[in-house]
């Protein structure tokens, strides 16, 4: 079946959908979203012919384009580089080359070498294609440094050329959201401090949480990078390799001659204590060969520019996903495309409905709009990432981000989550947004995973821009049924699957409600005074990246 042009298929939405260019006037009745437009634009990205938009496929630059073509004729204006739509993004992925993994451990003249996978497990070099790296250990438990939690993990530890042995996850005492910041952040602390690499151990309970022969079965998928100008990985400090995970068994082989042993130190862990650093008067040695491979694939940029003499010079960011996970490798299903309709064709279709409403709006907003779809959020948030390191406008100037993944568009919802809604002012606005359709915002169902940190907001947070995660929340309207658990049944059955396809039953009027709630959250950013702000004892309001 050859795939009809996304121009044409555009337009063939926009007349079914009555999405014309014709301003609101005082006879029209509200301006509300379109369940028929929501409809098309998820069919459509999630279809079978995009073979789920992975990063760098032919199905995601289709994606791209339609979105593009969508934004001019809505009229924005182009907000990629170059005056196009597009910001195109340099990525390099990089894969192990099999059976060239080797962990060895050194006592002196004593060698004990680990299995892998089984054993120990290490992701491909980004940098280099030979990697053979050979230094003495440190342990510094957790690995953290905090000076708003008063942790330093370093403290008196000397790990200048050494390799670092830290504890995987973070103390139960640090706030969720917090913790997975700190936790993210692992490599840079020992990077700083002139450590060479660092191992991570296992834990017993980051066993209930990822069990380590799940982690193996994802040993051959890619590691993908941005690739800044000069043609080098987004990589800050070149000497540093992260060497891998080691299974909590096999482990004990690195503490050997250590002055604790492996099992003390997880029975501190249990107790609610951070185990202190030492030398484990060993060293160890890790050798690996990666294949490098070109990736090229774009954000996706546009902007309604404000009308207010000033505040047009300040923008309000809707941010989404358009790639997903492309072909599974799976060949035991009859269905092998994960086309993504949840994620994030909807989230997609809800921005792409949004700046339709924004557009057609009687009253223009006095600050500008900023509506972008990003690509390779599924290989690590990178496309936000790389534009907020190389924004089209001053990330200064972006007074808030409204991010827009994986809406659970399946029944009617009572209530509405913003992950961040906590840390800033934009919590009062959802709230206020969410109200005048009889919707509540709740606090966050599930603080233990942190998903404030998971998502393309974060890295405009990482910036200073206050964000907001908006999705559906766990209350359903019918008595009959029960948000939570289908939340639950979608991320059990259908997510990252071939089953999150248009065939689910999608309630395109949740949808409406969904957007009108958006574009409200956008229209009271843009129009009001004082720009969003952190809130006071916000850890997140500190940060600067």
């Amino acid at each position: 079946m050859r795939l009809p042009s996304v121009i044409s298929f555009s337009l063939i939405i926009t007349a079914l959908s009555g999405c014309g260019g014709a301003a609101q006037s005082d006879e029209n009745p509200p301006l509300s979203a379109e369940a028929n437009a929501l409809r098309g634009h998820l069919e459509f990205l999630a279809s079978d012919e995009l073979r789920g938009r992975d990063t760098g496929s032919r199905g995601h630059e289709i994606a791209s384009k339609y979105i593009a073509s969508e934004f001019k004729q809505l009229g924005l204006e182009p907000a990629g580089d170059n005056g196009s739509y597009f910001q195109r993004i340099s990525f390099r992925s990089s894969t192990l080359k099999e059976n060239t993994a080797r962990l060895a451990i050194s006592y002196g003249d004593e060698v004990v070498e680990l299995d892998y996978p089984k054993e120990f497990l290490t992701a491909p070099s980004a940098y280099h294609e030979q990697v053979n790296i050979s230094a003495p250990m440190v342990f510094v438990g957790y690995g953290l440094i905090s000076d708003a939690f008063d942790i330093n993990d370093y403290d008196g530890l000397d790990v200048s050329g050494k390799i670092v042995v830290t504890l995987a996850g973070r103390p139960e005492s640090l706030p969720s959201e917090e913790g997975a910041h700190l936790n993210r952040n692992k490599a840079k602390f020992a990077a700083e401090r002139g450590a060479v690499g660092m191992l991570s151990i296992h834990t017993p309970a980051r066993e209930k949480v990822r069990p380590f022969k799940v982690s193996a079965l994802y040993q051959r998928a890619p590691n993908v990078v941005w690739l800044n100008a000069e043609g080098e990985p987004n990589q800050k400090y070149k000497g540093f390799t992260n060497l891998g995970s080691v299974d909590t068994k096999a482990a004990e082989n690195l503490f050997r001659q250590a002055p604790v042993d492996l099992t003390a130190l997880l029975l501190q862990t249990e107790n609610g204590e951070s185990p202190r650093g030492f030398a484990l008067n060993a060293s160890v040695t890790l050798a690996k060969e990666s294949v490098h491979e070109a990736i090229s694939s774009p954000n996706v940029a546009a902007i309604l520019p404000g009308t207010d003499a000033e505040l047009k010079n300040e923008y309000v960011l809707y941010t989404a996903h358009s790639d997903h996970i492309g072909i599974t490798k799976d060949m035991s299903q009859d269905d092998h495309i994960n086309n993504g309709a949840m994620d994030n064709a909807s989230g997609v279709a809800v921005m792409l409905e949004t700046a339709r409403m924004f557009a057609e709006s009687a009253q223009a907003p006095k600050r500008s709009i900023l509506f972008l779809a990003v690509t390779a959020e599924e290989r690590g948030l990178l496309g936000a990432d790389y534009y907020a390191h190389h924004p089209t406008v001053p990330i200064n100037q972006i007074v808030a981000n409204v991010n827009l993944d994986m809406p659970v568009l399946l029944y009617d919802f009572a209530d509405v989550v913003a992950f961040g809604s906590t840390h800033s002012t934009l919590g009062d606005t959802v709230a206020d947004a969410a109200g005048k359709f009889d919707i509540k915002l709740s606090a966050d169902p599930m603080p233990e995973q942190a998903i404030f940190t998971r998502s393309d907001h974060y890295a405009f947070v990482k910036k200073g821009v206050p964000a907001v995660f908006l999705m559906t929340g766990f209350t359903a309207k019918d008595d009959d049924k029960n948000g939570a658990e289908i939340w639950g049944e979608f991320f059990e059955k259908h997510y990252h699957r071939p089953s999150d396809s248009p065939d689910l039953p999608i309630n395109y009027d949740a949808g409406v409600v969904f957007t009108n709630i958006n574009f409200a959250i956008g229209q009271q950013i843009a129009n009001t005074d004082e720009r969003p702000r952190w809130l006071p004892d916000s850890f997140f309001g500190q940060l600067n990246d």
